[in-house]
């Protein structure tokens, strides 16, 4: 699994976008006259996703008067344009890269909802020695995918000092990794690590990202700029549903939103089910930091100033870009869920 491979095709977002389309405004249900909303997300369904999936099976959309249907995502669907052509009124954005990129290709959108505090994007090493730390690897061999040397490998080299003689090709193929034992690559925190101990029958050694310094969100609520301005309350509906369902998948019986993910990915398990909840409690990717006081979904204009300062200083963005158009803070930071997280942990 890669979310940096959703950042191709944004290019061709302006194209499509100019593509006469009947706009897909939220529609009323005549049945329970609740509105209709499809959510498409980045991936196949898994426990990423299991704040939306808790919402759905646990009526916080319900009782939003919503009627939302989760259109699950995979190599082939990107997310960006489907929102561009107003096929879908919600979409799901795995990383500060797509806001920032929508606002590069105009195609208009903007994130109102930051599910992940950190980007879940790792680097993954056998162990050894002589690699304590990401700064370690400088100068040695990693693998990485197309799509990374546009996103955060950059980022690694004016940190660290990476250069681009070290990228040796990731195909998403694990076998390369597992039979050298000097092998290092990319991955995310939930998957690869895992597989490769199931696989490899060793625990490999894993370093977050977010934990070294990269100042990235990840798994994002996007919106269309017209549904944000023309239908702010079912974007606030949505919002705060999500925002329940999250917490209550991650503090909650989350039975019933797994039994919908497993009924959209029969691929997926029980067992990779608990792993990724697990994954995303231990290294606070949806739930520290910001969201103790604002709640979760929380996203401040210091933290998306950071990610663009940052990225801009790798040269993947003009210093001037306008990265207020990617990002609004009129639906999050509310504190929306923290009485529900206090009923349910008893703090």
């Amino acid at each position: 699994m890669n979310r940096n491979l959703l950042l191709g095709g944004l290019g061709a977002i302006v194209a499509v976008a100019i593509i006469i389309v009947l706009a897909m405004s939220p529609s009323k249900d005549a049945g329970d006259g609740s509105t209709k909303i499809i959510f498409a997300t980045d991936w196949k369904a898994q426990a990423e996703h299991g704040g939306f999936y808790q919402a759905v099976a646990k009526g916080y959309y319900k009782d939003a008067g919503l009627n939302v249907t989760i259109q699950q995502g995979g190599p082939g669907v990107n997310v960006p344009q489907l929102l561009a052509t107003q096929t879908i009124q919600f979409g799901m954005g795995s990383n500060s890269f797509i806001p920032l990129n929508i606002v590069v290709a105009k195609a208009g959108s903007k994130a109102v909802m930051a599910s992940f505090q950190k980007d879940p994007q790792v680097l993954i090493t056998h162990p050894r020695d002589d690699i304590k730390s990401v700064a370690d690897m400088k100068g040695k061999p990693i693998l990485i995918a197309d799509a990374t040397t546009t996103s955060f490998w950059p980022w690694l080299k004016e940190k660290y000092g990476f250069t681009d003689d070290q990228i040796r090709k990731y195909t998403f193929n694990l076998a390369p990794f597992l039979t050298d034992k000097m092998a290092i690559q990319e991955g995310y925190l939930s998957s690869e690590p895992y597989t490769i101990e199931k696989e490899g029958k060793f625990k490999p050694q894993v370093f977050l990202l977010s934990d070294n310094g990269y100042p990235g969100y990840a798994a994002f609520i996007m919106a269309t700029n017209e549904m944000i301005s023309e239908h702010p309350d079912v974007v606030q509906k949505f919002v705060d549903a999500s925002i329940k369902g999250w917490v209550d998948y991650l503090y909650g019986d989350n039975a019933a939103a797994n039994e919908l993910i497993k009924a959209d990915n029969p691929d997926m398990t029980d067992e990779l089910l608990a792993h990724g909840l697990a994954t995303l409690k231990e290294h606070g990717i949806i739930d520290s930091g910001d969201t103790e006081k604002l709640g979760i979904g929380a996203m401040t204009t210091e933290r998306w100033l950071a990610f663009h300062n940052e990225m801009a200083a790798t040269g993947i963005y003009p210093k001037d870009l306008d990265i207020h158009a990617a990002y609004t803070l009129e639906f999050v930071n509310q504190g929306v869920g923290n009485d529900l997280k206090s009923e349910l942990t008893k703090k």
